[in-house]
């Protein structure tokens, strides 16, 4: 079994509160909604954003060739 790729579905600038998710359809960052279908903090036009990276995010699945072996 060989490791997945996992990439994040959203993102929050830690200066401003912009909180984006991942569209697949349309292959770019959207701007997130609430369940009422309304954006969520859209943050500073003038904001150089700094997203949410901490080192947390683990971008492969704990499964791989080696734990089989």
């Amino acid at each position: 079994m060989t490791s997945g790729l996992r990439t994040p579905s959203e993102r929050i600038c830690e200066r401003c509160g912009r909180i984006e998710e991942w569209d697949d359809d349309a292959g770019r960052w959207q701007l997130a909604v609430n369940d009422e279908g309304e954006p969520h903090t859209v943050g500073s036009p003038y904001c150089i954003h700094e997203w949410d990276i901490n080192g947390t995010f683990v971008p492969f699945d704990d499964k791989s060739d080696a734990a089989e072996a």
